[in-house]
């Protein structure tokens, strides 16, 4: 397939058909009308046989890739390079060292099929991810709105410094009277009406001072215009789910003016993104315990509950040997939590003395 030629070129083909005409028609040499045109007598005569044989339509560009490529990687390699790369994510050197291929024609090769980078392959089904459009302009257009705060006059804080940003902040605010919270300076937001076309890079945009549904209307309309004048006449809009895209106006504006009106689907909670659920906690999940509040009022308590906390505890009986006797006794744990009622209460006995 024929390449374009760059801005640079010495010879676009325009001037080969110059130096050709020139050895042709006019008689002149190879080594005249190299000199002329600054080039070799050799570039000279190249395009002179090609004028000869093929007429002015040889003088546009040829593809460089060779008639034969022998030493070409055969197409089951491919095939076994694309499935490892598929399969298992794996990089140039180890599917080098599995197949036994230098990793320089793995990478040539993944490379040729456009999956040499991860990123541009889906994680579902390990394809090259393609961008879909539709098939002529005005098929499908989006609608967005996007919010930008207004600069002040004479430029903001972060290119003035705080000082004089404070200042031209007031300067602003005294011109055109917006003021905020406790009747500070307010300098406004710019809200950016974008309409762009599926099919092309075309977009129409609008700096509007709000989002309402009256203000996205207007611009749908005369976005609608503009498509028009430039012959391409809109089918269907697409928008998120904002306040302005989800009233009747909208919807009754454009069956007005015979656009179809869908809106993108809201995206699912991030703990139910893609069926994955909710990671739990990492201290929960390396096995430890959330931490216990402390209670300020027992901190004057803490001598006399570390004595019967650091009290040697009795020595643990056998259940297999339980008897009904031992059943209805009390466990140590009951104990502890008796002694700490008494110490409370104020009764300061010995765990020992306690029957």
């Amino acid at each position: 397939m024929p390449h374009a030629t760059h801005a640079n070129a010495a010879l676009t083909p325009r001037t080969r058909l110059r130096i050709a005409r020139l050895v042709v028609d006019h008689g002149w040499t190879y080594t005249e009308a190299a000199k002329m045109f600054m080039v070799s007598p050799v570039t000279a005569r190249k395009w002179a046989l090609r004028y000869r044989a093929e007429g002015p339509a040889g003088m546009a560009d040829r593809s460089s890739r060779p008639h034969a490529s022998p030493n070409r990687t055969r197409p089951d390699m491919v095939r076994a390079i694309v499935r490892l790369r598929w399969r298992h994510r794996l990089g140039p050197v180890q599917i080098g060292c599995r197949l036994g291929v230098p990793a320089a024609t793995v990478h040539a090769v993944l490379v040729r099929c456009r999956i040499n980078r991860l990123s541009g392959i889906d994680r579902v089904t390990g394809e090259p991810l393609r961008r879909y459009e539709h098939p002529h302009p005005g098929s499908l257009i989006h609608v967005d709105v996007t919010k930008f705060a207004n600069i002040p006059d004479g430029g903001g804080h972060r290119f003035t410094g705080r000082a004089q940003g404070r200042r031209n902040a007031a300067a602003t605010a005294r011109r055109t009277g917006q003021r905020g919270k406790r009747s500070r300076p307010a300098i406004g937001t710019a809200y950016v009406h974008t309409v762009i076309d599926d099919h092309s890079p075309v977009a129409y945009a609008e700096i509007c001072r709000d989002e309402t549904a009256a203000t996205a209307i207007g611009v749908l309309t005369r976005a609608v215009a503009w498509f028009t004048e430039h012959g391409v006449r809109v089918q269907r809009v697409l928008s998120d789910n904002g306040s302005a895209y989800r009233s009747h106006a909208w919807r009754d504006a454009c069956t007005e003016l015979g656009i179809a009106h869908k809106r993108t689907r809201p995206l699912p909670a991030p703990d139910q993104r893609q069926d994955r659920a909710v990671p739990p906690h990492p201290g929960r999940r390396l096995g430890l315990r959330p931490l216990l509040r402390i209670n300020p009022a027992a901190r004057h308590r803490t001598p006399v509950l570390a004595a019967l906390l650091q009290s040697a505890p009795r020595p643990q009986r056998d259940r297999r040997q339980t008897s009904h006797h031992q059943a209805e006794q009390r466990p140590w744990t009951s104990q502890l939590g008796h002694q700490r009622q008494d110490v409370v209460l104020g009764k300061r006995a010995h765990p020992s003395t306690e029957q």
